[in-house]
């Protein structure tokens, strides 16, 4: 995005590879929750994980060592101009599809007016800026990209999956499937078995297997996912070896879950890893679409009431972090930095907009004791409900002009979330709010989420070290009403929209960087979700008959790179 790449014309392979790494064996994997298609390019249907990158390609490919750099893939060589009015790609001959036949600039100009038509919310915002595309050689495509003074534009198109005209149906694209998708990646779908489990199987014929980004990856021949729809099943599965490899992010699980004898006897190991990209936000999401939540002071108010000092201490043995910012743990982040000169110009057009502690980067979530009781939390907190129109009727908090109790639900999925709530709803409950806490299943869970169906839930938006279009799909206005998007806030801000205009027209890091951080001050005051906590490293176990390199690149962990041990 900004600067060169940081790989050399006619590098052999990536750093954090190993491109001696053993071929074969199978890999399993556990995954919450279900799925009820595995087309994951429309809003219809849950989709099986991964199948972008793994047998859905890109034109061109992201290099996880760096920000945001892409290298060839489908495309082998790219062209653009310094105002990136126009990018053009050029095919490798060589790409195939599944079922063999070629990838041609027909394919690509399809696959964009179908994702623009009928894709997901974001492919239709990122390809609708192009104004339009032509076919100029027998293997070239150029998009046309005048007038959208967007930097970041040819790359998202880089990024852009290529479909084969020839094997899809635009009239039923939007339906769930489980027709196998013929595409051009390393694997292709081998079995489905609705809602339970799916396997890819590696292509033989895979047409991009020796290109110097591919090295190193797409080690097993099979790749298996298994579903759980609990949470503690998923996790008693993995000790029982029914999978491969697990994430994990519960600090008890962490810390006094493994010790069974399979993990004594070094059968399964437990790692961390640094991951060098934002955490993100991890937050209780407010939905100001409610009436109960459009006024910032009583979103601030409760978002004071959560007692992070309690529930780490008392659930998580001091472990966790607490998240501040909508970029913690990079220096995007504006938590403890002031705003600088480009900032504040840009910010100064919507008064009111940020805090100004925030503005001066002395901003920190609420810290109570820990006692779980602290009164002056309690304090600041009914002070701003009260300013806001609520007061005290016996242990009620009332609207002082309708007398209707302040009362809303937390729709959580799992166990854990579910805890959280909880505790949260037990310090509401101490300024008189009565919090109910709503337990469904993954499927309903994400139903109602993405129709914005809910007053409040836990969400993580996870971030990179170069935020950029996907902003707006995030908390953008445009992006508030429409369904299936990540803004379930429901944000609808003219200094949000103009900050994340300001970092996709940056031609600069240092620009960029201040862009970033100017969109966090405004998203931190704001006040749309009670920040949560984060863990300041990947925690993963495996079972010894994989392994990886010993490289872990800047996004983390990187399980396209790991293999079987032969002969396990």
């Amino acid at each position: 995005m900004h600067g060169a790449p940081k790989m050399p014309a006619g590098f052999a392979a990536m750093p954090y590879v190993n491109p001696d790494s053993p071929k074969g064996g199978r890999l399993t994997l556990g995954v919450s929750g279900t799925f009820d298609t595995v087309n994951p390019l429309v809003v219809r249907g849950l989709s099986l994980p991964n199948i972008r990158g793994y047998v859905i390609e890109g034109l061109m490919a992201r290099g996880y060592d760096e920000p945001f750099t892409l290298y060839g893939l489908l495309a082998e060589s790219v062209e653009t101009d310094d105002n990136r009015t126009y990018v053009t790609f050029n095919l490798n001959p060589r790409a195939r599809f599944s079922d063999g036949k070629p990838v041609t600039p027909e394919d690509v100009i399809f696959t964009w007016q179908l994702l623009r038509d009928k894709g997901r919310p974001n492919h239709r915002t990122y390809y609708s800026k192009v104004a339009r595309a032509e076919i100029t050689g027998p293997h070239s495509v150029r998009f046309d990209l005048t007038g959208n003074n967007d930097r970041e534009l040819p790359l998202i198109i880089g990024l852009m999956p290529v479909l084969p005209k020839h094997a899809i149906d635009p009239a039923h694209f939007e339906e769930t499937t489980f027709k196998p998708l013929v595409a051009s990646g390393p694997y292709i779908i081998k079995s489905v078995d609705p809602g339970r489990s799916a396997t890819f199987a590696r292509n033989p014929d895979y047409w991009g297997a020796d290109l110097p980004i591919n090295r190193g990856l797409w080690n097993f021949d099979e790749i298996k996912f298994d579903f759980y729809r609990d949470e503690n099943a998923l996790f008693e599965a993995f000790k029982k070896g029914l999978y491969d490899l697990r994430v994990e992010n519960d600090v008890t699980r962490w810390q006094t879950g493994y010790d069974t004898p399979a993990f004594k006897a070094g059968r399964y190991v437990k790692e961390t890893f640094r991951n060098g990209t934002p955490v993100g936000m991890n937050g209780l999401a407010f939905n100001t679409r409610r009436p109960i939540f459009a006024d910032i002071r009583v979103r601030e108010a409760l978002a004071s009431l959560f007692d992070f000092e309690w529930v780490n201490k008392n659930f998580f043995f001091g472990l966790q972090k607490r998240t501040a910012s909508y970029l913690e743990g990079s220096n995007l982040s504006s938590i403890g930095r002031p705003a600088d000169e480009r900032e504040r110009g840009w910010l100064s057009a919507f008064p009111g907009s940020v805090r100004e502690d925030v503005l001066e980067g002395r901003y920190a979530p609420t810290k109570s004791d820990g006692s779980g009781r602290d009164r002056e939390v309690l304090k600041n907190a009914l002070a701003l409900l009260s300013a806001a129109g609520y007061e005290l009727d016996g242990t009620v908090l009332r609207n002082r002009d309708t007398h209707e109790a302040l009362t809303f639900e937390i729709l959580v999925s799992t166990r854990d979330q579910e805890r959280i709530a909880l505790a949260y709803a037990r310090d509401l409950k101490r300024v008189g709010i009565a919090a109910t806490v709503r337990s469904v299943d993954a499927v309903q869970f994400d139903r109602r989420r993405l129709t914005y169906d809910f007053d409040m839930l836990p969400y993580r938006w996870d971030q990179s070290l170069s935020p950029g279009n996907e902003q707006s799909f995030y908390w953008g206005s445009g992006s508030a009403d429409v369904d299936g998007t990540r803004n379930y806030m429901g944000a609808r801000s003219k200094a949000i929209d103009a900050m994340i205009a300001q970092l996709l027209i940056a031609r600069d890091r240092d620009t960029f960087e201040s862009a970033v951080r100017a969109l966090d001050r405004v998203l931190i005051s704001g006040f749309y979700v009670v920040p949560l906590f984060h863990l300041p490293d990947q925690w993963v176990a495996r079972w010894a008959r994989v392994d990886h390199p010993k490289v872990t690149p800047l996004f983390g962990f990187l399980p396209e790179a790991w293999w079987r041990k032969p002969g396990s």
